[in-house]
């Protein structure tokens, strides 16, 4: 299912590029010189496509690059949170292994939900107790 998903996107898309490059092969001047337009100090001259998709690929890595930094501190609190949950399970096993040791067995009631007369704390009839 994966393949013919990647598939159904992939052609149509590598079909696209193709057109796109054919139809946009002409030259253009591209200038980093701000002052002197008419001769540049530094320019490059490169079929039309070719800018396009580099400054296409170059706004997906800066998109791609703020949106990590950006999530940063939930990666941090993932970590920590792990590392917290992985802190719990090795003081459990400790205490597990410490009572079974011991030879002790310890029941532990359940804790009871709303106290004697239900979870509101009325009786049957629905009287405030």
């Amino acid at each position: 299912m994966r393949k013919f998903v990647n598939t159904l996107v992939i052609i149509p898309l590598g079909v696209f590029f193709v057109i796109f490059a054919v139809a946009n092969r002409h030259l253009v001047t591209v200038s980093f010189d701000p002052f002197n337009s008419a001769t540049p100090t530094v320019a490059v001259t490169l079929p039309l496509f070719v800018v396009i998709i580099a400054f296409t690929m170059f706004g997906v890595l800066a998109g791609g690059m703020a949106t990590w930094f950006r999530q940063g501190r939930w990666r941090r609190a993932a970590r920590q949170s792990e590392a917290d949950a992985r802190q719990a399970r090795s003081q459990l096993a400790d205490l597990r292994a410490e009572a079974a040791r011991s030879g002790e067995q310890q029941r532990f009631l359940a804790p009871v939900q709303g106290g004697f007369y239900g979870s509101a704390g009325r009786d049957k009839r629905g009287a405030t107790l």
